[in-house]
C-alpha cells in the first residue's frame, strides 16, 4: 500500500489520539511521508515546509482511523440470508466488494478484519488494496465461513444441486472440520469463522438459542488453524455456544450474545475480546419492516439486541476487551441519511457499507 509523500498538516480542531487521554483543543496533526510525527497543541508545533498540504479542520475533531472488527465486503443489500449466496453472480459480487472498500474507507474505516466472504473474495481484495489498485482499508481476510451441516449457513435445499460451498464450508465431525480449515489455509486467510450458534434471521429451524456446531468440530478447527498459524473467532450467540468456543480456544467472538456468569468468568480468564456488532439488530428493529422483514424475525432482533447490550455492559464493567463491528451489508443496516458536522445541520446519503 503505497502512503502518502511530502508534508500534510490538519489544524483548526480538537485531537483524539486513540489512548484515552482528554481531547486537545486547538490541536495540529503533522504527516511526514504517511507517517504521523506530531500531535498535539498548534502552538508547539514543528514548523512544516512553505509547500505542506494545509488542511482546515474547520472546528471538527481529528483523530485516528476508525477500525471495523466485523466486516463483510462481500455483503450488499442482503434482504434474505438466501441473497448472500444467490443474488448476483461471482463476479457483480466481486465489483460490488471493491466498491463496499472504497465505501469503508470514505466513511473513515482505515482498517478492517473480514468476519466472512463470498468464495475467496476478501483474500484478493486485500491483494488489489495493497497494491494500489482500489482504495480501501488495510484488510484482514477470512474467505468462506465454516458451518455444521444443516446449520445456519445450510439452506440450500439439497434437490437443487447447487451446494453452499461458494459461501460456507459445510462440515459433519471433527475430520471434516480440519479438512475445511486446510482449505482455508490454502487459500491465503488471515481469520477462519465458524457458526456456532444460529440467528434471529432463522426462526423456524436455527434461531438465536441453537447450536450449530459441535464442539468437537469446533476444537478441531481451533488446533487445525493455530497450528497454521491462523485465528479462530465465531458467530456465537446462544449461552451454551459461547462457552463451547471459549473452551476449544477461540481468539475472539462475535455478538457473544447470551452470557451468563459462567461464560463471563471463562471469557475474563482466557482475556477473549468480544465484538458485539450491535447495529445490525438495531437497524433490523428499525429498517427491517420496511424490507419485508417478518415479525418473529424483528422480535428475535429485539431479544438479540437487548441480551448483546446487556452482555456487551457486564464485559466493559467486568474489564474485559470489546471491539467495535457493524456487521453491515443488509438493507435495513444503516438509516438512508445519516447527519454529519457539529455546528450545522447538513446531512448525506450514506450507502450500505460491507
Amino acid at each position: 500500500m503505497k502512503l502518502a509523500e511530502g508534508t500534510t498538516i490538519v489544524s483548526n480542531g480538537q485531537l483524539i489520539d486513540g489512548t484515552g487521554a482528554p481531547p486537545v483543543r486547538d490541536a495540529a496533526l503533522v504527516i511526514t511521508d504517511g507517517r504521523v510525527t506530531y500531535a498535539g497543541r498548534v502552538a508547539p508545533a514543528p514548523p512544516v515546509p512553505a509547500d505542506a498540504r494545509r488542511i482546515d479542520a474547520r472546528g471538527g475533531t481529528i483523530m485516528p482511523g476508525l477500525v471495523e472488527a466485523h466486516y463483510h465486503p462481500t455483503y450488499f443489500n442482503v434482504a434474505a440470508l438466501e441473497d448472500l449466496d444467490i443474488k448476483y453472480p461471482v463476479e457483480y459480487v466481486t465489483l460490488l466488494a471493491s466498491c463496499n472498500a472504497k465505501l469503508a474507507l470514505e466513511c473513515g474505516y482505515t482498517a478492517a478484519r473480514s468476519g466472512g466472504s463470498l468464495f475467496n473474495i476478501d483474500h484478493w481484495l486485500k491483494k488489489a488494496i495493497e497494491n494500489d489498485l482500489v482504495p480501501g482499508p488495510r484488510l484482514a481476510a477470512s474467505g468462506r465461513e465454516i458451518c455444521g451441516v444443516g446449520g445456519l449457513m445450510d439452506w440450500n435445499p439439497d434437490f437443487r444441486k447447487i451446494g453452499m460451498e461458494g459461501l460456507v464450508l459445510l462440515v459433519n465431525g471433527p475430520d471434516e472440520a480440519r479438512a475445511a480449515v486446510r482449505k482455508l489455509v490454502k487459500d491465503g486467510v488471515e481469520w477462519v469463522k465458524t457458526y456456532p450458534t444460529g440467528d434471529a434471521a432463522a426462526p423456524d429451524t436455527n434461531d438465536h438459542h441453537t447450536l450449530c456446531m459441535t464442539f468437537e468440530e469446533m476444537h478441531a478447527v481451533v488446533a487445525t488453524a493455530h497450528n497454521h498459524g491462523l485465528k479462530v473467532t465465531g458467530h456465537c450467540r446462544a449461552t451454551e455456544g459461547i462457552k463451547n468456543a471459549l473452551r476449544a480456544g477461540y481468539d475472539t467472538l462475535e455478538h457473544g450474545t447470551f452470557m451468563d456468569d459462567e461464560a463471563l468468568d471463562m471469557l475474563l480468564a482466557r482475556d477473549t475480546p468480544v465484538v458485539p456488532a450491535l447495529q445490525f439488530e438495531w437497524a433490523s428493529i428499525e429498517y427491517g419492516p420496511q424490507f419485508g422483514m417478518g415479525q418473529r424475525v424483528v422480535d428475535g432482533h429485539k431479544e438479540t439486541l437487548e441480551g448483546g447490550a446487556e452482555s456487551a455492559r457486564r464485559v466493559l464493567k467486568a474489564g474485559g476487551r470489546l471491539g467495535m463491528g457493524g456487521d453491515y451489508g443488509f438493507p435495513c443496516a444503516a438509516p438512508p441519511t445519516v447527519g454529519l458536522g457539529s455546528s450545522t445541520d447538513n446531512s448525506i446519503a450514506l450507502p450500505t457499507c460491507g
